[in-house]
């Protein structure tokens, strides 16, 4: 069985409430086995013999049935993610500054054409992710950046330990 990382986006942000034993309760009954959540921000791990697509679906159809509207499901492997947290640019940053925007989909060639970077804002396409460094944070930050809009982030600290209970569960 596959392990993967399930990133819901929009979740416990702006009113829209998911406490994680509900979201674990969720994957239990879609079929996944061994679900493990990580903090309140829509972090779940599983096991499925299904493709990324299809828990990716099934999971964004569940919680869209829980919450009135669908969330937005973001699915990698244990793999993609580690390739993730071990490739992730800008070395000189701190791990809480580097944001990693995971989309459903690889990013357009003109992804960053429409940045605007008022406070120094780095960023680097890398398939289904944007990395953006966030000299002042994130949350002062005054980065525009439509391609980000679809996804989802998690800032490097918690890609690592994502990745690292993934590779645990694979043993």
């Amino acid at each position: 069985m596959t392990v993967y990382i399930a990133l819901l986006r929009a979740v416990n942000v702006a009113g829209t409430a998911l406490p994680m034993t509900e979201l674990k309760a969720i994957c239990e009954t879609l079929g996944f086995t061994d679900v493990k959540t990580y903090i309140q921000s829509g972090n779940v791990l599983f096991r499925s013999d299904e493709t990324e697509a299809k828990v990716a679906e099934k999971l964004d159809e569940a919680l869209g049935g829980k919450l009135g509207k669908k969330p937005g499901v973001m699915v990698r492997s244990t793999r993609e993610m580690e390739a993730i947290a071990e490739n992730a640019p800008f070395p000189h940053a701190q791990p809480n500054f580097l944001l990693v925007h995971f989309l459903p989909e690889k990013a357009p060639n003109d992804a960053l054409d429409k940045m605007v970077a008022p406070d120094g804002e780095e960023a680097v396409v890398a398939g289904r992710e944007i990395y953006v460094h966030y000299p002042v944070g994130s949350g002062k930050s005054k980065l525009k950046l439509p391609a980000l809009k679809p996804g989802t982030s998690r800032n490097l600290n918690t890609v690592r330990k994502l990745a690292e209970m993934a590779r645990a569960m694979e043993g």
